[in-house]
């Protein structure tokens, strides 16, 4: 198996700025604070967001129907610490903003990238995990074999609609054609299809082909390209809510929860444990 390089550590103007911005986003908002909190504790039941296809991270399986991932793993102790009943709601980064706006779920907990639109409607958690971008491709792919082939022109670059991956690369490719891909089409069919010539991805998706498609093989940047803090995600407006859930980030990273969930599904070299 194809191993990934372990990403860059934030520097400390990083690590000022997560501060700042989440400190804002804790304050922000019109909603009345406690709401979401009140609502947990009155019916001892909460709602988790959850993209279901994020291998490795919070993934069904089609078979069994069985969730399996970190944070399946760590949404379960989070219901545990508050002793409530975990309801999960699927969900998307497309649909992200409005399902936590609509109070379709009280948290979302799929490793969502800090973006600064993302951070500029939603409180965040402090990150327990971060990623760079790579490149997944074909096997004797002759367009695409190294990182400095993807941005040439005739080359199609698919991404994930709603994905961090979307603006970044859209900023980023000069003369590479863009290809967003929505539901119910899927990056890996759009390549093996030969309608795209690579795709863009993470850390926790890209050991999904790495492990399971023998026709896949990853492209890694030569240097750090856009690493991102990824944490878990509330509507504005509940400050008690919001310092709740990163209470609970902060014990994981204390008490080895996170080092074991991130252990157990294969990300440990992308754990954040402060």
């Amino acid at each position: 198996m194809t191993r990934l390089p372990i990403p860059r550590r934030f520097s400390a103007r990083h690590l000022c700025l997560g501060a700042t911005l989440f400190a804002a986003a804790l304050g922000a908002g019109s909603v009345q604070a406690g709401e979401v909190q009140a609502r947990v504790k009155a019916s001892a039941t909460v709602k988790v967001c959850i993209w279901p296809d994020y291998y490795g991270v919070s993934l069904r399986n089609p078979r069994t129907q069985q969730l399996t991932g970190i944070d399946i793993d760590l949404s379960a102790e989070l219901g545990r610490d508050l002793k409530a009943q975990v309801q999960y709601v699927d969900s998307s980064f497309a649909t992200l903003i409005d399902d936590l706006k609509n109070d379709r779920c009280d948290v979302a907990m799929f490793a969502v990238g800090m973006l600064p639109q993302r951070m500029a409607q939603l409180a965040f958690t402090r990150p327990y995990l971060e990623s760079d971008i790579y490149g997944v491709t074909t096997k004797g792919n002759q367009v695409v074999k190294r990182w400095e082939d993807i941005d040439k022109p005739g080359v199609a670059v698919a991404v994930q609609a709603g994905t961090f991956m979307e603006p970044v690369m859209g900023a980023a490719l000069k003369n590479a054609r863009l290809v967003k891909v929505a539901p119910p089409a899927t990056r890996e069919r759009e390549l093996e299809a030969g309608r795209v010539d690579v795709f863009m991805t993470d850390y926790p998706y890209s050991r999904r082909l790495l492990d399971n498609a023998d026709w896949a093989t990853l492209i890694s940047p030569p240097t750090p390209f856009s690493v991102l803090p990824y944490a878990y995600a509330m509507k504005k407006g509940d400050a008690a809510w919001a310092e709740t859930v990163d209470g609970f980030v902060a014990r994981i990273q204390r008490d080895g929860r996170l080092e074991t969930a991130a252990r157990k599904h294969g990300l440990s070299p992308i754990v954040r444990l402060r």
